[in-house]
């Protein structure tokens, strides 16, 4: 029997929700400051949705084999229909964030480092920054590649608007982090490769250690800055226009310049 696309009120309920209800992780969703204490929605649509469940369990609001509210509860939570709620958990899950279970819900399958099974997460420690591109400029001109190949229309609407921000910081170096982070995300999602993408998790995990945060001011600088974005925007309208030489080419100019700032900055 096919499930009703209205909006869901707020004072509406299932039994079967009331039987679940104590197992929702956290006793919150996304987005509130507290317990019952829901912050303004800026976007109710499927897309916004799915951002902000996947920020919450890339940030570890939701943990590894964690249920997420029922699809009612997210429908009244984001004030939209349990449709619109369900195609979000579709694009999770297609990202291999969540895996659903018919009768019992949907739970979190991705897995921070920090949770992972001894060893993995003795990567972040022992990475150093130079380590760490080096990895990029193997893994990432073959990404730009495959991302040229199987990007949708969607995906290059997500890799624009993180550009966007991308192109908006110009001195600020923790945000520029931040949105550089997501716009390289973003374009390993272009690939539809299930393990590039979970890789490429990984490496933004590794981003995030105190290494590169003690070398981030002297590399990010606002020269540096705008020459990385000269090479964002090139690999963007390369994938567009879908010319595999010119993407691979300028995401490896970028990885080598660099490259060339941590060497620098490493006084090596």
């Amino acid at each position: 029997m096919s499930e009703s696309n209205e909006m869901v009120a707020p004072d509406e309920r299932q039994a079967g929700d009331h039987s679940t209800g104590d197992r929702s992780p956290k006793g919150h969703l996304p987005g509130d400051n507290s317990p019952g204490e829901p912050l303004a929605r800026a976007s109710n649509g499927a897309g916004s949705i799915a951002g902000q469940l996947r920020k919450a369990i890339l940030e570890g609001t939701y943990s590894y084999g964690e249920r997420l509210p029922a699809e009612r509860e997210l429908a009244v939570h984001y004030q939209s229909s349990r449709s619109t709620v369900r195609e979000a958990l579709r694009q999770l899950e297609e990202e291999n964030l969540v895996t659903r279970k018919i009768g019992s819900g949907t739970f979190v399958s991705y897995r921070l480092l920090d949770e992972a099974p001894f060893g993995e997460s003795e990567i972040v420690g022992a990475t150093s920054p130079l380590e760490l591109i080096e990895v990029r400029l193997a893994v990432e001109p073959r990404m730009a590649s495959s991302a040229v190949l199987h990007a949708t229309a969607r995906d290059l609407k997500a890799l624009g608007e993180a550009l966007a921000q991308l192109e908006a910081c110009k001195t600020d170096s923790d945000a520029f982090t931040k949105a550089d982070e997501h716009f390289h995300m973003c374009l390993a999602e272009c690939t539809k490769n299930k393990l590039m993408i979970w890789l490429y998790r990984h490496i933004n995990t590794i981003r995030t250690h105190e290494h590169w945060g003690a070398m981030k001011d002297k590399v990010l600088t606002p020269e540096n800055i705008a020459a990385y974005n000269r090479y964002h925007r090139e690999l963007y309208e390369a994938i567009c226009r879908r010319d595999r030489a010119k993407a691979v080419e300028s995401i490896t100019a970028h990885m080598e310049l660099a490259h060339r700032h941590l060497v620098g900055a490493s006084g090596i």
